[in-house]
């Protein structure tokens, strides 16, 4: 097998395509987020991109095996510009992988005529939220301007130590292709899923993009790991310890 393979499933027609990235890191925000778009609008596969640099691992669904890789899937919006959504269920294990993987997913975005790049993830607080903010970071000043009328909100020196993995490369080796990109972190305690950070970031999407989702099963998904919380709680407080039957939610 070479270091990046690619395999094509079929060609999208895309209208002004935005690329939107959503894979697994802290709260498990962006692939939440991501998933959460394919599930709710009509996509098409269109690729999936394997590498010598995800995990040795196969997934397994009904039996059936698929070898680690990321998927980009095109979704068509009516009355604003298509995506093409990339997620997956990996990152890369190595800085080599990072870069050979980001510059992969740049040129796939490139064959499909995409103009901007928007990284969704967590920002870690370190503490449990109650009222979810979005924190961002951009190649251009325009990006900043449009975001920051989303809602957005741009600090200094946040998040501390900079943005790490594909998200951050996406924003690095896209400003060098010219193509303009911005990262979209849902602050998130970092201890769970997080279902209520990736609305929020999703909310900023719709705004900025043009789209409109149905919330209802995040929404459900978050009020489970309200309760996972609430017992977590319990316990630290030294109240009844819950079995483990109760705590299946966490993952």
């Amino acid at each position: 097998m070479d270091e990046f393979e690619r395999d094509r499933f079929a060609d999208a027609d895309l209208d002004e395509p935005i690329l939107v990235e959503g894979l697994p890191g802290v709260g498990h925000v962006g692939k939440l987020a991501a998933e959460h778009v394919l599930e709710e609008l009509d996509s098409e596969l269109v690729e999936r991109v394997h590498s010598t640099h995800f995990p040795p691992q196969v997934s397994v669904e009904e039996g059936r095996t698929e070898l680690a890789g990321a998927e980009f899937h095109a979704v068509r919006v009516a009355d604003g510009r298509d995506l093409l959504v990339l997620t997956g269920d990996h990152q890369a294990q190595d800085t080599e992988g990072h870069y050979g993987l980001t510059n992969t997913f740049l040129d796939v975005a490139a064959e499909h005529g995409v103009t901007e790049v928007f990284a969704m993830g967590g920002v870690p607080t370190g503490e449990l939220i109650e009222e979810y903010s979005v924190v961002g970071a951009a190649t251009s000043d325009d990006l900043v301007d449009r975001l920051e009328d989303a809602g957005v909100e741009f600090r200094e020196d946040e998040p501390a130590g900079g943005i790490v993995g594909i998200s951050g490369l996406l924003l690095g080796l896209g400003e060098r292709r010219s193509v303009p990109a911005a990262c979209l972190m849902g602050e998130t305690s970092g201890y769970l899923v997080d279902p209520k950070s990736a609305q929020a970031v999703l909310e900023v999407l719709e705004a900025v993009v043009g789209f409109e989702l149905d919330f209802a099963s995040l929404e459900e998904r978050a009020e489970e790991m309200e309760e996972v919380v609430r017992k977590i709680q319990e316990m630290e407080q030294g109240t009844p310890t819950p079995s483990d039957e109760d705590l299946r939610y966490i993952g």
